[in-house]
Formats: structure tokens, C-alpha cells, sequence
């Protein structure tokens, strides 16, 4: 399972970077570079929350992976996705 929730954390984080450097070359105005991870991360939650609710275990993607598997891939790939736009955004406005 563990296995499972690292490779769809890093798959995900692979395209997360991906779209934030593609976010940031494109100068954007204000805080939109920021909202496909605010999403992300809101959608992380949610599925965390579903987990917790649900409690039996639901399978994603016919893995082993159960909700709140996929809701911590996605808070994961989310926070290095921001961390790496905001960078980049600092870098852009110098």
C-alpha cells in the first residue's frame, strides 16, 4: 500500500512541477500561478476527509491505495508544487 500511495505521489509531483514551470513562464498577474495547487491541496483534503467518513475501504484506481492514500499523494505533490512556483514566481520578479 505504501508502495502504491509513493508512486502515485511522485507521478503526480512529476506533473505538478511540470505545470508550475509551464505556469511560470507564462507571467501570469496576482496569485493565479497559485490556484491549480490551492485546488490540489483542496482536493487532498476532501479526500481525506471522505476516508475518515466512509471508514470501509475504498479502493482508487484498482490498487491498494484506499482514499486517504490518494488524499496524501495529492497534499504531497500540491506542497512541492507550490513551494517550487513560489520560487520560481520570486525569481520571475526580480
Amino acid at each position: 500500500m505504501i508502495q502504491t500511495v509513493f508512486t502515485i505521489g511522485i507521478i503526480m509531483t512529476v506533473i505538478t512541477v511540470i505545470l508550475a514551470i509551464v505556469l511560470a513562464r507564462m507571467k501570469l498577474n496576482g496569485y493565479t500561478l497559485y490556484y491549480p495547487f490551492a485546488a490540489l491541496f483542496i482536493t487532498g483534503l476532501i479526500l481525506l476527509l471522505f476516508a475518515t467518513i466512509l471508514g470501509d475501504r475504498v479502493h482508487v484506481f484498482g490498487t491498494d491505495a484506499g482514499l486517504g492514500g490518494l488524499g496524501i499523494a495529492c497534499l504531497f505533490s500540491s506542497a512541492i508544487g507550490w513551494v517550487i512556483a513560489s520560487v520560481l514566481d520570486a525569481y520571475a520578479h526580480n
